[in-house]
């Protein structure tokens, strides 16, 4: 409470996510806090009446207007909500199933089949996703979005094509250790996949740049600088993310498949493998997202000349996307 009381005069607007964010985001566990919070599948059920007063309670803070007896954790629990469902950059109600609290919910069932049959949709799911959370202080139009897509499809398939054949070439892997390697295959694919739709979907942002803010929230300039620090991390935590997804259980699934309890149950090996999935989407996700800043920071001076003769400050903030 003594933190977030350090912030309520600030809870309001972009500013909210400067004062929070940097005390909360200096280390790793502040910002797995952090993102724990975004990503908490509660938010999905909350209903537009209830969001509306949360917005209108953070505007009320904001001009001194607030109701006796409210504490800093029902302003906290409104910030909560707010950044879970809003975006920072439009102010605008993210699509439920493309935000980050239902990237598990409805990513799961994808995941689930993607071991079997390489699914479109799961590259859908995260372009939207991927568009959805992205630095929005500059329009992207719909034809980037769909360039992403196809782009991320294309060199997921070639990728994971390519891998296939050159398993089934290798005579000398036994049966057990083809399997494994199978399964591992759309690691790679999916891996690449993103960084493609991540540099393709958020290509205008190197050639327009984005908006860089000082300590009270004003915006400086736009810079690519600052638009390729933002999408470099952004596509490593996409690069990250499935790692466990893909890898753990396809290892784990290869024992829990030889227990003569599920050989026995065939029917239970589908239910199985989606709980474990589940459990590893839901560790992965607040790790990778925590691996960098949502509203990250650099220094002036390794911007654009123009930007850093343009305000004192010495560090600048922007928001690198989730």
């Amino acid at each position: 409470t003594g933190e977030i009381g350090k912030c309520t005069y600030l809870l309001s607007g972009k500013q909210d996510f400067f004062c929070l964010l940097r005390n909360y985001e200096g280390s790793f566990l502040g910002r797995l806090r952090h993102v724990i919070d975004i990503i908490d599948p509660s938010t999905l059920f909350v209903s537009e009446k209830r969001l509306e007063e949360c917005v209108k309670l953070l505007d009320d803070h904001k001009h001194g207007e607030l109701p006796p007896g409210m504490s800093d954790l029902q302003l906290w629990e409104a910030q909560k909500i707010k950044q879970a469902i809003i975006h920072p950059d439009t102010g605008e109600k993210i699509f439920m199933p493309f935000r980050m609290s239902g990237y598990v919910p409805f990513g799961t069932p994808i995941v689930s089949l993607i071991y079997n049959i390489i699914h479109l949709k799961s590259w859908l799911h995260n372009a939207c996703v991927n568009f959805a959370n992205r630095n929005a202080t500059k329009p992207t139009p719909t034809s980037k979005f769909l360039q992403g897509y196809v782009g991320a499809v294309t060199s997921a398939v070639s990728i994971a094509v390519g891998l296939s054949v050159l398993i089934k070439k290798a005579n000398k892997l036994s049966p057990a250790t083809r399997m494994i390697i199978q399964r591992l295959v759309p690691f790679p694919a999916v891996a690449s996949a993103n960084i493609c739709n991540v540099g393709l979907m958020r290509h205008n942002e190197l050639s327009e740049g984005i908006d860089v803010v000082d300590d009270n929230g004003n915006v400086v300039g736009s810079s690519k600088i600052a638009a390729r620090h933002a999408i470099t991390e952004t596509a490593f935590t996409r690069v990250v993310l499935p790692m466990p997804i893909f890898v753990l259980p396809p290892i784990i699934m290869s024992y829990l498949e030889r227990l003569r309890f599920l050989q026995s149950n065939r029917r239970l090996l589908l239910p199985v493998h989606g709980l474990v999935c589940l459990v590893t989407f839901g560790l992965s996700l607040p790790v990778a997202l925590s691996l960098f800043p949502q509203m990250s920071q650099i220094e002036a001076s390794c911007l654009e000349p123009e930007i850093a003769m343009a305000t004192d400050c010495k560090v600048l903030t922007y928001n690198k996307g989730l």
